[in-house]
């Protein structure tokens, strides 16, 4: 890919978690997943063809906003890690989520996690979360880590370079039957 694709792949990843932030509702510390196959970006078949430089694209399009809106990311490794996750040592703590013992890596957990791996300033794989919102960049099936009710959320945008996008806000659940009242937000 040249460097125009790479800066096209950085900011339409940003417009992408910028619309997804926008109607999530998300406060500081929240969590957003996201799952991403760099060979689909790239037009290739997912697990074929992963790519750093395309990673690096992405994670520059992610983590300054979620920085910003202090958040945390958590980046699914691929299958061959059992989609564990790479978060901040800080949110582990926080949301008390058991370490399992990895590095992943282009091969076995994929290129956006092994730039997590990378680019956070204390790295830890944990095996599952139950986060707030996510993205699916590449068909990946995130929607184990996402909360009880998942909420589908279509933008504008669809892909990131060839990748499918989809995209999920979370909610509590509705219950009580037909006497319950509920907050318009939900």
């Amino acid at each position: 890919m040249s460097l125009a694709d790479m800066t096209n792949l950085t900011s339409d990843t940003a417009k992408a978690l910028r619309g997804l932030l926008g109607v999530a509702g998300l406060r500081p510390h929240d969590i957003v997943v996201v799952g991403c196959s760099t060979s689909e970006v790239a037009g290739h078949r997912i697990g074929s063809a992963s790519s750093a430089d395309i990673a690096e694209a992405i994670m520059d399009g992610l983590l300054p906003i979620i920085r910003e809106d202090q958040l945390y990311l958590a980046v699914q490794c691929c299958e061959h890690l059992n989609r564990a996750l790479v978060v901040e040592r800080e949110c582990a703590d926080r949301y008390g989520l058991e370490l399992v013992t990895v590095v992943p890596h282009l091969k076995a957990g994929g290129a956006l996690s092994a730039a997590a791996m990378r680019e956070y300033s204390d790295p830890v794989v944990v095996e599952s979360i139950s986060a707030h919102a996510g993205m699916d960049i590449g068909d990946t099936f995130i929607g184990m880590h996402l909360r009880r009710v998942a909420v589908p959320v279509r933008l504008e945008i669809s892909k990131i370079g060839d990748a499918h996008l989809t995209m999920a806000r979370t909610r509590p659940k509705l219950i009580g039957g037909e006497r319950a009242l509920y907050p318009k937000t939900s």
